[in-house]
């Protein structure tokens, strides 16, 4: 089948607006460039779940080479990406405080994480679709997106303070010294995997739909008719569970997923229907093997934790930053497919 040119250009496009957002301006960037404080939606707070979704997608195309099958080989190659991409997102917190002449900060390294979250969706996701028959995939998704509902709704987990049952979820199994220390909820816990795997499930099952053997535009149209319905029904359940991307609520999943969905379709059809390439190909640039992202990345830090550094210091750490950061998402990408 032919490769679609859209799916890499999506990826292309995510990394682009983390760039775009991680650089903004901070305070004083324009407010479409900043994240939601609590409950809402920004076009800054597509940019992970986007590409969540994108490591379901990837994860279908490359177990598919496979036939799902739960071989040795196969099961050693998750677990092995699941725990390298999981160190690597723990390994940069640390430079972070080795920069600052801390070497072993064992009492206060953050154990959730981004990288975190991702390697765990990618493992738990990969082992499920190996062992469990596909058919059920859609009621499980719908089963975790209904406990994390319930959850929410029965554990104060709207409430931006300590008695929300996420956070003393959280406090309970890492320690209060080794979470987010901006807010009271961290916004990668360990109760939000729940709804982050569903996240990942609906990418995975995407996936299946982009490959099936039949023509482009019969998958676009089924791609667009999914979008539909997970924005239909997110917006609607938002009434009752406002979309949050700190607690990954179950809205936040349905939106995001719909909206992703209906990109994707829309990139299809302009790119691998029309042929209409021109410009788009520049996204292609950012894709590149993980061996290449953990020089960068501590480099980052050692300018970051520079504050008195000079002109040029600065300067680098921004060349830094960016291509850091150009590389990092497409980086897991490339290795899990």
């Amino acid at each position: 089948m032919k490769r679609l040119l859209s799916l890499d250009i999506l990826r292309g496009i995510t990394v682009c607006g983390m760039i775009l957002v991680n650089n903004a301006g901070g305070p004083v960037s324009y407010a479409p460039l900043r994240h939601s404080v609590w409950n809402g939606l920004t076009p800054c707070d597509l940019v992970f779940p986007f590409f969540l979704f994108m490591v379901g997608i990837s994860t279908y195309i490359s177990l598919r080479k496979f036939n799902f099958e739960p071989t040795s080989e196969v099961v050693k190659k998750i677990v092995r990406r699941t725990f390298l991409i999981i160190l690597i997102g723990l390994a940069i917190d640390w430079f972070g405080y080795v920069c600052n002449g801390d070497f072993f900060p064992i009492d206060t390294l953050r154990i959730p994480g981004v990288l975190q979250r991702i390697g765990l969706c990618y493992g738990i996701v990969s082992l499920m679709v190996i062992y469990i028959n596909h058919k059920y995939l859609p009621w499980i998704c719908g089963g975790l997106l209904l406990a994390y509902s319930i959850l929410l709704l029965t554990g104060n987990g709207y409430a931006c303070d300590d008695t929300n049952l996420l956070a003393v979820i959280d406090r309970n199994v890492f320690g209060e010294a080794h979470l987010y220390k901006k807010n009271p909820i961290d916004p990668e816990g360990l109760a939000g995997t729940l709804s982050a795997v569903a996240h990942t499930l609906i990418g995975f099952m995407c996936g299946r739909l982009l490959l099936e053997k039949i023509s482009v535009n019969k998958r676009i149209v089924k791609l667009i008719t999914a979008a539909v319905i997970m924005l239909v029904i997110g917006y609607v359940l938002s009434i009752w569970m406002p979309i949050n991307k700190r607690i990954w609520s179950t809205t936040f999943v349905l939106v995001t997923c719909g909206w992703g969905s209906l990109l994707l379709a829309l990139l299809m059809y302009v790119i691998d229907v029309k042929n209409i390439n021109k410009g788009w190909t520049f996204f292609l640039v950012f894709r590149q093997p993980l061996r290449s992202l953990i020089s960068p990345v501590f480099t980052i830090h050692t300018a970051r934790r520079n504050n008195n550094g000079t002109f040029l210091d600065r300067f680098w750490y921004f060349l830094q930053n960016h291509f850091t950061q150009s590389m990092i998402f497409p980086a897991i990408q490339a290795f899990i497919t």
